[in-house]
């Protein structure tokens, strides 16, 4: 019996453009899933969604794609996780990674931290029908990464506030309708992917030089041009304009959008107001910290 964990994630920039090639910058956050894998005759899943493989289609999947590489009868798999489901922060991709990884151990497969990544991504792609490898990788690795080429970043010294809507989103349904969508107007949609790549470029020199008031500007930016890809909703603009009312340096969505979470950085001095605010309109606050720590056994 092995425990593996592996932390959720925001993006400061990028979400959906990155699909299209474009890249973007995601950290993983201090929110972590946990899973137990132990040798059975048979596949057994279960977590606070319930037991069985209809309810875990990314476990399922990644024990199947497991079961490509050895030979195995079953496995008992025990998922405990800190990150919100459906949400936005990467709650799929964590416990994708972390059940790849214990299973990687448990049945000596020998699979390097770079394998169970793309791996990874394979299970999230074959689950949603489109993905990017972004979640996946931040998961594994841990830290600021900028995508598609995986390149590490400084960390972020300053202050991290989620807003949750507790509005549930499906990622598979939000792509396909971006995709729809880019597929109807491709010369008015495709430089709108674009604009968010540069802002991505744009983030990557920022966060080198340690300039968060820019960042967020930009992070601002980003949420109006994802707004226009129709991903936004009533109760993420509700959440955001309270963050920023409160102080925020910057506040977008994070992930598909369509509910789910927004992410706001903040200077430690308004911590507490923008707590308050999102809490004030009905969203549930969280502060967390990005973590250079990726998958790990405990």
């Amino acid at each position: 019996m092995v425990t593996y964990s592996a932390p959720g994630k925001i993006f400061l920039f990028g979400e959906h453009a990155v699909v299209y090639g474009e890249p973007a910058i995601a950290c993983a956050i201090d929110l972590r899933a946990r899973v137990t894998v132990q040798k059975h005759s048979e596949v057994l899943i279960t977590s606070e969604l319930g037991k069985g493989k209809d309810k875990h289609p990314y476990v399922s999947k990644a024990i199947e794609k497991m079961g490509e590489l050895t030979r195995f009868d079953g496995a008992r798999v025990t998922i405990d996780s800190e990150i919100p489901v459906s949400s936005g922060l990467g709650s799929s991709a964590a416990v994708t990674i972390a059940t790849l990884a214990a299973l990687n151990e448990e049945f000596g497969v020998g699979l390097s931290k770079e394998k169970v990544a793309k791996l990874g991504y394979s299970v999230e792609k074959d689950v949603q029908g489109a993905a990017s490898p972004t979640d996946t990788y931040v998961s594994t690795i841990g830290g600021v990464v900028l995508m598609p080429d995986g390149n590490r970043l400084r960390n972020l010294d300053c202050e991290i506030v989620v807003g949750n809507t507790g509005k549930i989103s499906s990622t598979k349904t939000l792509v396909q309708q971006v995709r729809a969508l880019r597929d109807r107007y491709p010369g008015v949609i495709q430089p709108i992917f674009h604009s968010i790549g540069n802002l991505a470029k744009k983030g990557e020199i920022l966060v080198e030089k340690e300039d968060y008031s820019a960042i967020g500007e930009l992070m601002n930016v980003n949420q109006g041009l994802l707004e226009s890809l129709g991903v936004g909703c009533a109760e993420l603009s509700t959440l955001i304009y309270a963050a920023r009312g409160a102080g925020a340096l910057g506040v977008k969505l994070t992930g598909a959008g369509g509910g789910g979470c927004m992410v706001a950085l903040a200077d430690k001095a308004h911590v507490e107001r923008i707590t308050s605010a999102i809490e004030s309109v009905g969203g549930v606050a969280i502060k967390t910290k990005i973590t250079e720590i990726g998958v790990r056994r405990e």
